[in-house]
């Protein structure tokens, strides 16, 4: 991918100066995403879809979508989005350096709990989302059980049982997990916004401030789902919740029905990211089965 050659093709109406330096920042997915600075002084990152499958898929595209939707509504949180194509998407450049200190927690919290109040009367969202190489269906239903069931359990195993081998004994588990789902999680009466991808890449610090999120695939769903993939990698710690709480408070089981929820990431991991991950799969199954 030769990136100045690619914007010299693209009328890209932000970046009217040359090319200064440029950082990859990630790559994945036949997607490349790079920060980029002008000799003007600008900075941008600039996200590419160099493959596409035999749809035409862009991954970039669905991500610049979910974007959109979430800087109009949260413009302090999210990135500007200042171009997108079905290649590309320009967006603003959010500075960061990692920094956090013991009140950085406290600051996510808030501010997710911001997203989390936003509701919706049905679960799902007006277009499909974007996670990593994988698109979410998010056709609209009612019933949670539902939707979670067939629309993220039900559909990861079955992607999975496609192009990877299991043992048999995990299989049966997620099974028994998935065809008895209502045992283990009760519906939702409150369909809440979600980022839909928090792991801690996606969430950016800088000088101990929560300054900005990335990567989002939206959608309204239970809370618990967003908060359980926290839990799965131990990106937060009881501070953060103990925040989240004092402003969305949480129903009565969640820490024991988390692991049903921490099972589709990390089916989802699994999948996109490392085989390894089927060794968490089968930790999250042996609790309930």
């Amino acid at each position: 991918m030769n990136l100045r050659s690619f914007i010299n093709n693209k009328s890209i109406n932000n970046i009217n100066a040359n090319i200064l330096k440029s950082t990859k920042l990630s790559q994945a997915f036949g997607s490349v995403c790079y920060k980029i600075l002008l000799e003007d002084g600008k900075k941008f990152v600039i996200k590419i879809q160099y493959e596409f499958n035999n749809n035409g898929h862009s991954s970039v595209y669905n991500e610049g979508k979910s974007l959109l939707e979430m800087n109009k509504m949260f413009p302090d949180i999210f990135p500007k989005i200042f171009q997108i194509d079905n290649d590309f998407i320009l967006m603003q450049w959010i500075e960061n350096n990692g920094e956090k200190n013991e009140l950085s927690e406290n600051d996510f919290a808030i501010k997710l709990a911001k997203i989390h109040s936003i509701k919706n009367d049905n679960f799902g969202y007006k277009f499909d989302s974007q996670i990593g190489g994988l698109i979410q269906p998010n056709s609209f239903e009612k019933s949670w059980i539902n939707f979670y069931k067939t629309k993220r359990l039900q559909m990861i195993f079955d992607i999975i049982n496609k192009n990877n081998k299991i043992e048999l004994i995990i299989i049966k588990k997620i099974e028994s997990i998935i065809n008895n789902i209502e045992n283990y999680i009760p519906e939702c009466k409150n369909p809440s916004l979600i980022h839909g991808d928090l792991w801690a890449g996606n969430i950016l610090f800088n000088n101990s401030k929560l300054v900005g999120l990335i990567d989002p695939g939206i959608y309204y769903a239970n809370i618990e789902l967003e908060l359980s993939y926290l839990i799965l990698f131990n990106t937060v710690s009881k501070k953060f919740f103990d925040m989240y709480k004092a402003h969305i408070q949480l129903d009565k089981g969640f820490e024991e029905r988390s692991g049903i929820y921490e099972l589709y990431y990390a089916l989802l991991n699994f999948y996109l990211w490392d085989k390894n991950y089927i060794t968490k799969v089968d930790e999250i199954v042996k609790k309930y089965v």
